[in-house]
């Protein structure tokens, strides 16, 4: 048994999951720099906007260059899903965690993200009821005990503002990626500029409601570039691995972006490495691991099903294609699924929402 804990379900949504969490890591210590001349409203503005002028532009390119489009479109169905999560996600969660950047070191707030993952899993489990077992549970409890550690300060001050604005901002996230749960069949492209293009515009006039000054150009295309990578692609990754892993596994997957974050918050701005990030840093690390190394499997029931989303034709893709159906693989179209029973390793993606 211990052999197969080990065993990686799902290793493509694993990897889209890990490489999203890098890309949104590597952004936290980049941010900060920023902030020492962009007001923090503003600059969450400037990334988000970014990362959905970035996107939609590679949709548009896609389209001229006569790219096949193999993902689903979003539809009027999807719309109270993915208000919600613009919302939470795109205005709420990048707006605290600027202001809670603005007065905690790189390292640290890096660390404290993880409490992302941690909103995400806990919603996933009581409000959207996926499956939980011990092993998930400790890795949880691992992780909360490592974000507060780091962000306690000692005697009277306790825990400081900073780490209670960016605490929020991690719930906040963690509703929008449950949110966003629901829309993960779609394009995850398309949602991600969405989002940018929504929240982005709302935090700009916010921002200048409130007095910021507009940065020069230099910091506004460097912001750019960090809003359009580290939040754009990021997101678009994220949504992807939703689709394969489900809400709460894509949420422990993504708890590495903190380390990333924290390790170049010590390197480019020469945060101290004290005894507290570290034990931080090793009780986040067994929390992520005890969840990485789970493995799921046991005899279950899918129920008769239709919906759209890109697919190949595997073990639970076997439905017959009609004249208008794209042809070549992957590709995307209205599809069936017949009542089916089977036993094998699997995480609550698309096709495995079933109660236990």
């Amino acid at each position: 048994m211990s052999g197969q804990r080990r065993q990686i379900v799902n290793p493509a949504g694993v990897a889209l999951a890990l490489l999203s969490a890098a890309l949104f890591g590597a952004s936290t210590p980049i941010a900060k720099l920023l902030l020492g001349t962009i007001d923090p409203w503003l600059l969450a503005g400037i990334l988000y906007l970014a990362s959905g002028i970035g996107l939609g532009a590679v949709m548009m390119l896609q389209r001229l260059r006569g790219v096949t489009r193999t993902e689903a479109r979003l539809t009027g169905s999807d719309l109270p899903w993915l208000v919600g999560a613009v919302l939470a996600g795109g205005v709420v969660g990048p707006v605290l965690l600027m202001f809670g950047l603005a007065s905690t070191q790189a390292s640290t707030a890096a660390l404290l993200l993880n409490l992302e993952g941690l909103a995400t899993m806990v919603i996933a489990w009581t409000v959207f009821r996926e499956n939980v077992d011990r092993r998930l549970l400790i890795g949880a409890a691992a992780i909360l005990a490592g974000a507060l550690l780091v962000s306690w300060r000692g005697g009277p001050a306790g825990v400081g503002p900073g780490a209670l604005a960016i605490a929020g901002a991690c719930l906040a996230w963690g509703v929008d990626n449950n949110l966003t749960r629901k829309l993960s069949a779609a394009d995850p492209v398309q949602i991600a500029a969405i989002k940018g293009l929504v929240a982005g515009p709302i935090n700009l006039v916010l921002a200048f409601w409130q007095g910021a000054a507009p940065p020069g150009a230099a910091l506004l295309a460097g912001a750019a570039v960090v809003g359009f990578v580290g939040y754009g692609i990021s997101l678009a990754l994220f949504v992807l691995a939703l689709r394969h892993l489900g809400a709460a596994r894509t949420g422990a997957y993504f708890s590495i972006a903190p380390f990333v974050g924290a390790v170049l918050g010590v390197a480019i701005l020469h945060d101290p490495v004290t005894l507290q990030l570290a034990a931080a840093a090793i009780l986040m690390g067994i929390g992520v691991w005890l969840h990485i190394t789970e493995a799921h499997e046991h005899e279950h029931l899918h129920e008769a099903m239709a919906h759209d989303h890109a697919h190949v034709h595997d073990e639970h893709h076997r439905h017959p294609h009609g004249q208008n159906d794209p042809a070549g693989e992957p590709h995307s179209h209205w599809h069936g699924h017949a009542r089916m029973i089977h036993r094998h390793p699997h995480y609550p993606d698309l096709h495995h929402r079933h109660s236990h």
